[in-house]
């Protein structure tokens, strides 16, 4: 019953989300064609449809978007798979961890956007320099929730499962990681939006091919509906890779009520 409770109310908040979105692009749409909204800097909803809509068709949009999804993918997984092995060890490691945390924090300072130009000089313009900066966004994210989710921990149960004779490893797996994993995921859901953006933004700094290139020459001829045809691809990207992560969260968390 509860399940059957649960599965209804989230079908209601999906309807309501999508009449939430046609609401806004009918709205977008009247006031755009009733002149309210200028054409030259908004476009219309129709139009971007019909842009994406050719992209499919005639198949140009799939190496530029193939292109991003890779170098986000590999900067998602890179940073990711850092951000947590480090973030476990200094979070068990004290002193290491005390040892490191200014060094972390004056690098987590440091302007994304400072350091794009600097990895398309040690990185060519190929998609390394894109997986770079990619990486540097997400790492830090994923570091900081690894970090604070293994320190918040409950001492208590860390003491109880060590007088019970847990390994070290038994402690990790069995306290730990389980302890932490909403820590990590919150993180994780945040993260591939931001690995989307640092291959964008390397793209638009400097590339031949990419969603962030497209963006790039249509803003540089004042194609307006190029522009937003391609945020809109990307932002359906993410919505998907999103919905991943919330089906693998639910999967890895399903013990919990």
């Amino acid at each position: 019953m509860r399940a059957n409770a649960s599965f209804a109310g989230a079908r209601l908040i999906w309807l309501w989300q999508a009449l939430l979105a046609v609401g806004l692009l009918a709205a977008w749409q009247w006031l755009a064609d009733a002149g309210k909204l200028d054409k030259f800097f908004f476009s219309r909803p129709s139009d971007i449809a019909s842009r994406i809509f050719e992209w499919l068709r005639t198949g140009s949009i799939w190496p530029h978007l193939l292109t991003t999804i890779e170098e986000a993918a590999l900067a998602f997984l890179i940073g990711a798979s850092a951000g947590v092995t480090l973030g476990f060890a200094l979070a068990r490691v004290r002193w290491l961890g005390s040892l490191l945390d200014p060094y972390i924090r004056v690098l987590n300072a440091l302007p994304r956007v400072v350091l794009a130009p600097i990895f398309l000089l040690w990185f060519g313009l190929g998609i390394w320099s894109k997986v770079a900066l990619g990486v540097a966004i997400v790492f830090f994210i994923v570091f900081f929730n690894t970090h604070q989710g293994v320190r918040d921990v409950d001492q208590t149960i860390v003491n109880n499962a060590r007088m019970l004779g847990a390994s070290e490893w038994q402690l990790v797996r069995h306290v730990l990681i389980p302890s932490a994993l909403t820590w990590v995921f919150s993180s994780l859901h945040i993260s591939v939006g931001f690995a989307m953006i640092g291959a964008v933004v390397g793209e638009y700094l400097g590339a031949a091919r990419g969603v962030g290139y497209l963006i790039s020459q249509a803003e540089g001829t004042f194609d307006t509906t190029g522009v937003f045809a391609g945020m809109a691809v990307l932002s359906a990207v993410v919505l998907i890779v999103g919905y991943g992560v919330s089906r693998l969260e639910r999967w890895l968390l399903r013990w919990k009520p």
